[in-house]
Formats: C-alpha cells, structure tokens, sequence
C-alpha cells in the first residue's frame, strides 16, 4: 500500500514549505531513515527522511510550494501504481446543475496562449516581467500594444497614499518578514494582550553571574539568569506557564522557554526544553547553541516549537512592550541594564536596574496574577543566591 509522504509542519506558525530538492529520483529504492528530500520554510531547512521502505514517486515538482499537511510523494511498493489523483465529480441526472442565464464575459487567456500583440508590446513585456496574456488589448483587431502593457504595469505597481513623496524604493514583505508580520497581526488580533512594566535591581545578580562565569570558564549572560528566575517564578504562579488553544488553557509542569533570536533578515524563537531542571551554567549552554544553530539555519524542527513561555532581549533599549508567541500565553521582554541613583535604606546610591516588561492574554492572566508573577522574579532576581545553588 503506498504510503504517503506529505510536508512537514516544521513549526507553530508554518502554512506552507518548499520542496527546495528531491535527493533521491523518481523510481529510486530508498530506505527508511535515508534522505529523500529538502525542505524549506521561511524560518529554516529542513532535511526530510523516509519513513518507510519504498519507491520513491514524485507528486511535486522540486521548486513547489506545497501546504503543510499536504501530498509532495508516495513511497510504493515494487510494481504498485501511485494513487490517482481525485477528479472533480461529473454532475448526475438526479442532481442537475440548475440553469443559469448566458454571461458576456471575457474570454481568459492561459500563459502558453498565443496572445495578438505587436512587436513592440511582446518586447516591452519581456524587459518589464509582464505576463502578456493577462493585459487586456485596445489595439485594432483585439491585439496588444504597448500602451496596454505599460497600462497594466502601472496598475500593477504599490502606490504612496496622497501627500507621501515617491518612495526610493517598494520592496514586498516575503519569506520570514512576512512569516513574522502575519503572525504578529494574527498575535494582536486573536488575543486580549495587557503588559506590565516593572524596574529590578540586578546589581548583585550582575555580580553572582560574573563569578559564576569565571568559576565555569563559560559565558553566562544575563538572560540565562533571567531564564533560570523565570523558571522558579512559573513553579510558583504557573498559569502563565500555559497555552490557550480555542476555548482551552492548557497548563504545564515543563517549562520550555522559547528564546527570540535576532537574524539578518528578522527573528526566530528556538526553544529551550526543561528549564526547570537546569542549573544557570546549562542554560547559558543551551541558549548559546540554539542561537549559533538559528544564525547558521541548522535548527531541526523540534528546536523551534513546544514552547510553553517565551524571553525576548532587546538590550539596548530603556524597556518595549513585547507581543506574545501564541498560542502561549505570556512573555517577557527584556531592556538594559544601567546604573542610576535610587533610594536605598534612606540614602541614595548607584545600582544596576533593569526595566522588564510582561506582555500577558487578559483571557487567562489578569493583573493580580502577573503581579504576583513579577513579584516573585523581583525576589529571586534582587537575592539571587538561591538562583545559583
């Protein structure tokens, strides 16, 4: 029996991929586990493996884009005929179309039609990437002309609204920009989001992260004591630790913290597993490997979901408020670390603050629950010694 092999969802968000290579051919013998295909998606490449025993069938060719879930080949048996594909049912006695009067439309032309046109309007098609049979002619004898397609070239073109000076340059959103403006609008749109702002004192945390890395030999960076806190703080108020799917709030034990990451091109949030049980020294490991793996494209797809609460550092701002990583239901954003006079025990001296920001779905989380959150990561990050133990 053939056995389907369809595109991978290689992420929360992701809608569709592309079979960027087929590794083995059409009619190939592969085996399970072996490579048979690439797969690409605007967040990362993917190499796709059988499953099974088989030979391997192309129902896609390389280059397509296909929708997750989706059919892209079928793994046969010897001698088996790949499965047809369903064709539209034919209309039957009992059940007529009903009668519908005569419409003047125009008659739509394919792209391998031959379409009347001069010379002139073939060539100016060419240089200006115009599907000539989609321009509709006013030339004598329904033939197009070169107006027609500069016509339809224009119509084409984005335009500044009234009053905005010509742009220097249009450019679409596509690939991972426009993965990321879909599943921001899709954030703000679907969700009751409400952020909270709060200063800490990270002066002796900055201090216990310095020894600590000088003891490990390693890098640790104040995300990673962050990420430790955050952990804590969720044992303690876990309903932030927790995902709305429809009219469900699913809660967990496991807390994977997602990590945004900042590439060339936009973000990406890999996704650190278990937290909870980690020590800040293997944290610091973790989030350096998942963010050289991000930068490089290598993440797997396991890498890049799952995620249950979600850290985002912007280190060079003051504070911002962070949008959520649906279908979580929480995240903090992260801003600088600078030393300033504050009141302490009745004099003034200079610590190190840092301003956090948590961006919460009011449809789960209301004030009194992120407040107590925050105040638990206060406490922990302000007497950091049990962060380190």
């Amino acid at each position: 029996m053939a056995v389907q092999i369809v595109m991978p969802r290689l992420g929360d968000f992701m809608t569709e991929g592309i079979v960027a290579r087929w590794a083995k051919g059409e009619g190939d013998a592969v085996s399970q586990g072996e490579l048979i295909a690439e797969i690409e998606s605007e967040k990362l490449n993917y190499e796709l493996e059988a499953t099974s025993d088989g030979i391997l069938h192309h129902a896609v060719d390389e280059g397509a884009t296909v929708g997750v879930d989706d059919v892209i080949g079928y793994l046969l048996a010897e001698g088996e005929e790949p499965p047809q594909a369903q064709q539209p049912a034919a209309p039957t006695a009992a059940s007529p179309s009903p009668a519908v009067a005569p419409q003047r439309r125009p008659a739509r032309r394919g792209a391998g039609d031959v379409v009347p046109s001069t010379p002139g309007a073939r060539r100016l098609a060419a240089s200006l990437g115009v599907d000539i049979s989609q321009v509709t002619p006013t030339g004598p004898r329904g033939r197009v002309v070169d107006a027609d397609v500069r016509a339809y070239h224009e119509a084409q073109q984005p335009k500044a609204p009234p009053g905005m000076p010509e742009p220097s340059k249009i450019e679409p959103l596509s690939g991972m920009r426009r993965a990321i403006a879909q599943n921001m609008r899709s954030s703000l749109s679907e969700t009751a989001q409400l952020s909270y702002f709060l200063e800490v004192d990270v002066t002796d945390a900055q201090s216990m992260r310095r020894e600590a890395a000088r003891e490990s030999d390693a890098t640790i960076t104040m995300a990673s004591v962050l990420i430790k806190a955050c952990a804590e703080s969720l044992k303690r108020v876990p309903t932030l630790n927790s995902i709305l799917v429809g009219d469900n709030v699913m809660y967990f034990d496991e807390v994977n913290m997602g990590v945004a990451v900042a590439l060339e091109d936009g973000l990406i949030v890999p996704v650190l597993k278990d937290v909870q049980d980690m020590s800040i020294p293997e944290i610091a490991g973790g989030v350096r490997e998942l963010s050289e793996k991000a930068r490089s494209g290598q993440l797997s797809s396991s890498e890049i979901g799952g995620g249950t609460f979600t850290i985002s550092v912007l280190g060079v701002v003051d504070g911002f408020t962070p949008i959520l990583n649906p279908p979580q239901n929480a995240i903090l954003g992260v801003g600088r670390s600078v030393q300033k006079p504050v009141a302490r025990r009745g004099e003034v001296v200079i610590r190190e603050m840092m301003t956090l920001s948590l961006t919460g779905d009011h449809q789960v989380i209301d004030g009194a629950i992120a407040a107590s959150f925050f105040r638990r990561l206060q406490q922990l990050v302000e007497r950091p010694a049990a962060l380190f133990d």
